[in-house]
């Protein structure tokens, strides 16, 4: 009953988080828009912890929360489907997600989305809006440790939503360090529904896709940083080769987004 995570969650309330927000989620997904899913055998041949996730990035909340819905589903035997959401009854506990110090303290959705899994970390390249240098702190890549000690980690390596940016060799580090099983996860279509937060729905009717690959090989001890992460730039489809496939019009929304930050 009183049972805490590594993080000091109470699992109990963890729990009916879950199963509150997957209620409450589940039509964005299944409804508004549809969610192919490709890849849940993956998830059902994964070991109980020491998973790290890697995943192009599209919006801050909805990628995830998908993931969640995602994961969940495959372990309770839907093949490649969110169908029939009663797979959130008994949801995965030890699933977790790095996310900004910053933005998971923006609101109380965060703050909720940060009880039910958020490895809350401090950006060393952004903050408040403007570009930093900092050195990174020991304490969260800590924290990423112990969440792998314990369960599944799940993480976006560029630390944007602006596609095809460089990955952080952080991840690599990570890797490198705790030597997980790290799987290649590619996500599409959320950006066209959902704003920038993934909260609002932005347009109806989008097929948004997640695909889980295999793991990666990966020789923890032999390969270098830059090795490690030219591979998961490939496995999420972030490598710039693949801009080439990405439709036009997208790529020129892209550009015009990016240039207003600039300005």
């Amino acid at each position: 009953m009183f049972k805490k995570n590594p993080f000091g969650h109470y699992l109990i309330l963890k729990k009916w988080l879950i199963r509150i927000m997957g209620c409450m989620s589940h039509r964005r997904y299944r409804g508004f828009n549809q969610l192919q899913v490709v890849g849940s055998e993956v998830i059902r041949q994964l070991p109980e912890n020491n998973v790290l996730f890697v995943s192009n990035h599209q919006t801050y909340f909805a990628d995830v929360v998908a993931m969640f819905h995602v994961f969940n589903a495959s372990l309770s035997g839907r093949n490649d489907s969110i169908k029939n959401i009663g797979y959130i009854w008994s949801p995965k506990l030890n699933i977790y997600f790095v996310a900004a110090k910053e933005t998971m303290k923006a609101g109380i959705l965060p703050r909720i989305l940060a009880y039910a899994g958020s490895i809350s970390i401090e950006r060393t390249w952004r903050a408040k809006g403007v570009d930093i240098k900092r050195q990174v702190k020991m304490s969260d890549i800590s924290s990423i440790g112990k969440a792998l000690d314990d369960g599944w980690v799940i993480t976006f390596p560029q630390g944007t939503t602006t596609p095809f940016k460089p990955l952080r060799k952080g991840t690599a580090h990570i890797i490198k360090r705790y030597k997980p099983v790290v799987v290649p996860i590619v996500i599409d279509g959320f950006r066209r529904s959902f704003d920038k937060k993934g909260i609002r729905i932005k347009k109806r009717g989008i097929l948004q896709s997640i695909e889980i690959k295999t793991p990666l090989k990966i020789d923890y001890d032999k390969e270098s940083v830059d090795s490690i992460i030219k591979k998961i730039e490939y496995a999420i489809e972030q490598h710039s080769s693949f801009l080439k496939v990405i439709p036009k019009d997208e790529l020129e929304n892209q550009e015009q987004l990016n240039k207003k930050r600039e300005w």
